[in-house]
């Protein structure tokens, strides 16, 4: 799971196995964000807004967004009639999910994270942070 910044550039990653819900993975991929100051004053750790897909549809997870001072854009499943924190504003703002599936695109041009070959989550993890090091290093370079 990748966190990215409206530019696409990686902020957070977490790494799981394939069979957990996305939505039970949210939490850590949140803390895997490194803390950034942005003038004076605390630093803020927390995205404002977060888009994510319809995978993440769930009425906890907007709530455990709300607490954490998040705004929640996910659109809603067919089935989940009562979708908490949907403002039809807000879902216009999805449009802008090109830029985490353009994220991930970049992270599967790296040969050793498209296909897991490492056994241990921690030598997977360090390998997909080191692909994000080299997607940042270029971005920054041109």
């Amino acid at each position: 799971m990748v966190l990215a910044d409206g530019a696409g550039t990686p902020l957070g990653v977490s790494v799981a196995a394939a069979s957990p819900a996305e939505s039970s993975l949210l939490q850590a991929t949140l803390d895997s964000v490194a803390v950034k100051r942005q003038g004076p004053g605390r630093p803020r750790k927390r995205p404002e807004r977060l888009i994510a897909d319809r995978g993440y549809d769930s009425n906890a997870v907007r709530q455990a967004l709300v607490a954490q001072g998040i705004e929640p854009i996910i659109p809603a499943r067919s089935n989940n009639t009562v979708a908490t924190h949907q403002d039809g504003r807000r879902l216009r703002r999805y449009r802008h999910r090109w830029t985490i599936e353009r994220t991930h695109a970049w992270l599967q041009n790296f040969r050793r994270v498209l296909v897991r070959y490492e056994r241990l989550a921690t030598l997977y993890l360090g390998l997909v942070h080191l692909a994000c090091a080299l997607i940042v290093l270029q971005k920054v370079l041109g």
